[in-house]
């Protein structure tokens, strides 16, 4: 079972992602954070709101408050954290954040796509990626 924090702040993709979820049978636990102190917040409490085990981020950049690089910082700067896997799911098509977002090393950058049908499938391939991938 992979537990997944969605972090975005927008409502019409976090209802996209909760229907992609229901249509592909994915029973996997989502947590949902609107920024980048929410998600810190549940990533850090003691007892942390996520667990701890096989954690996955998926990531928005574009966030009020803390956004998704300045996440992506706080989070590789911390030792309890840095090695959780992220995948930013943004609608941001810059080279700049591309590339910063790797340099971060994000597991993967996707583009959210425009509709949902090409959006469900989008994560009905992420889940079975990940359910691939051995997690500690």
């Amino acid at each position: 079972m992979l537990n997944i924090l969605l972090v975005d702040d927008d409502e019409v993709d976090v209802m996209n992602v909760q229907r992609a979820f229901k249509k592909h049978n994915i029973t996997n636990p989502l947590f949902l954070a609107n920024n980048g102190f929410e998600a810190l917040d549940m990533l850090r409490g003691d007892p942390p709101a996520v667990p701890i085990q096989r954690r996955l981020v998926l990531l928005d950049l574009n966030m009020p408050k803390m956004g998704g690089i300045e996440f992506l910082r706080e989070l590789r700067a911390d030792d309890r954290l840095k090695s959780t896997p992220v995948i930013v799911l943004t609608t941001s098509n810059e080279d700049d954040d591309k590339v910063e977002a790797y340099n971060l090393n994000v597991a993967g950058y996707i583009l959210k796509p425009v509709t949902l049908s090409r959006f469900l499938e989008s994560m009905a391939a992420l889940n079975k990626y990940w359910m691939l991938c051995e997690m500690p």
